[in-house]
């Protein structure tokens, strides 16, 4: 590990940027709270102000109550990840991987935000699923999403299975879902080989994400957290930033090749 020293952390943690290679990004619902997004367990975040979206979000109520699937399929409607954008912490990463820096982009976050600020989806590994598609739970068809929510738009308040008639649901991992274990495998591989572990808005307490933390520190990488709050692993890290994502983030992942007139991709419309 290379000592960061006793210099403003952003800067010491862009320092670290400079002399990686290879660097893995985690990010958490923290990044996306610029674009609108909430997160979940903050004191303005999703399952504070609706206490039925946690249960919207369990498996086994959503198979077995159609009241909570009419819901879930309303809540989708009204979700802000649908008119989000990416924000300057987004793109900030594609400019990483314009440098050619990013090895790995490893999200527990559903909203697409990342492919949608021109980040490769081949490097994106999306742990926890997302909204941008819909699968079957009976047949395992999946679409995107467009299709569905016009469906719901138009009045099926609780859309099925146009091939076999099953349950609809977002492809995002809900509460009884195991995680896809070929992503896990693939973010657990990317954290051994990296020299730079940047995780970024995540309060690192859910596993098994949390866990590539450490994983990346005992193969030597480096290791930089972003975040507002302290994180369990805040003792393993080289540099710990407390600046907000948005500020923090353009400096850190510099130099301005990549930043200066970067662009979302044009909308599309879903």
């Amino acid at each position: 590990m290379h000592q960061a020293g006793a210099r403003d952390p952003v800067f010491a943690a862009r320092h670290l940027v400079e002399l990686a290679e290879r660097v893995v990004v985690l990010t958490g619902a923290g990044i996306s709270t610029d674009s609108g997004i909430p997160d979940f367990r903050g004191p303005d975040g999703v399952w504070t102000r609706d206490p039925d979206a946690e249960r919207r979000a369990t498996l086994d109520a959503y198979l077995g109550d159609p009241e909570v699937r009419r819901g879930a399929w309303r809540s989708r409607l009204a979700a802000p990840a649908g008119s989000a954008e990416p924000n300057a912490g987004h793109l900030a990463l594609v400019a990483l991987e314009h440098q050619g820096k990013l090895d790995t982009l490893v999200t527990q976050n559903i909203d697409g935000l990342h492919q949608r600020a021109g980040n490769d989806p081949a490097r994106v590994v999306e742990l926890h699923g997302t909204l941008r598609d819909v699968v079957c739970l009976a047949c395992g068809d999946r679409h995107p999403a467009a299709a569905t929510l016009a469906r719901v738009r138009a009045g099926e308040e609780d859309p099925a299975c146009l091939h076999c008639g099953g349950v609809l649901k977002s492809a995002t991992i809900s509460f009884g879902q195991s995680l896809v274990a070929a992503d896990l495998e693939r973010a657990a591989r990317a954290a051994r080989r990296c020299d730079l572990l940047v995780a970024v808005g995540t309060t690192l307490a859910v596993h098994p994400a949390a866990g590539l933390v450490p994983l990346a520190a005992d193969h030597g990488a480096d290791v930089v957290i972003v975040n507002a709050e302290p994180t369990p692993y805040d003792r393993v890290a080289d540099v710990v930033v407390r600046t907000p994502i948005g500020e923090a983030l353009p400096v850190i992942l510099g130099p301005g090749d990549g930043l200066e007139g970067l662009q979302p991709p044009q909308r599309r419309v879903t």
